[in-house]
């Protein structure tokens, strides 16, 4: 889970990188602190990139799964077999009717967008939060249907600073390219 920002400094932005998807996962819920508990019996520390990533969804899935929330089908418990487990075959399944797999995509998305949250919080991204990666994208319409904003902006008394913080998925699969490409350009500007 990569984390960072693009700041106006002066005349002009400069990108702040970070390591805060190791950060350490915060519960908001009953059903997190249990989800937290049942990752760090196995993990040790628990940062938002066990639960908002690829793996995050897995990890999300087989917490469900091991505690009894929902039964897993046999079929998909042969396709995660067979493909080594992954968070495109339980998002798959998730369209499929497979409830478990819907629970679990459901927390993932409410997750993701506490976090998202607590990053636009963090740098008072009031221009907004843009969201990369290969995973948002792929369930822009999960992203879409209200959860992930509810959790986004449930900041208590900030709440309403984030409903006024708009947030957007990066659908254009070159983006680290142009940006480099864009930053290569005013460095040469500078020589």
């Amino acid at each position: 889970l990569g984390e960072g920002n693009l700041a106006w400094v002066g005349s002009g932005h400069v990108a702040v990188p970070s390591e805060g998807g190791h950060a350490s996962f915060a519960p908001g819920t009953n059903l997190e602190a249990e989800l937290w508990s049942y990752l760090f019996e196995r993990h040790g520390h628990v940062s938002w990139e066990r639960v908002v990533s690829g793996m995050g969804l897995v990890n999300i899935y087989q917490f469900l799964r091991d505690t009894g929330r929902g039964e897993e089908p046999e079929w998909l418990r042969e396709q995660l077999g067979s493909n080594g487990g992954g968070a495109q075959v339980i998002s798959e399944a998730a369209s499929q009717s497979c409830q478990l797999a819907a629970d679990a995509l459901d927390l993932f998305v409410s997750l993701y967008g506490a976090e998202a949250g607590n990053l636009a919080l963090k740098f008072l991204a009031t221009a907004g939060v843009f969201i990369g990666g290969g995973i948002a994208p792929k369930i822009a319409d999960k992203l879409a249907d209200g959860s992930f904003m509810a959790a986004f902006a449930e900041k208590g008394r900030v709440s309403d600073i984030l409903h006024r913080i708009p947030v957007h998925i990066i659908r254009n699969d070159h983006t680290a390219m142009l940006g480099a490409a864009y930053y290569g350009a005013q460095q040469a500007e500078h020589l």
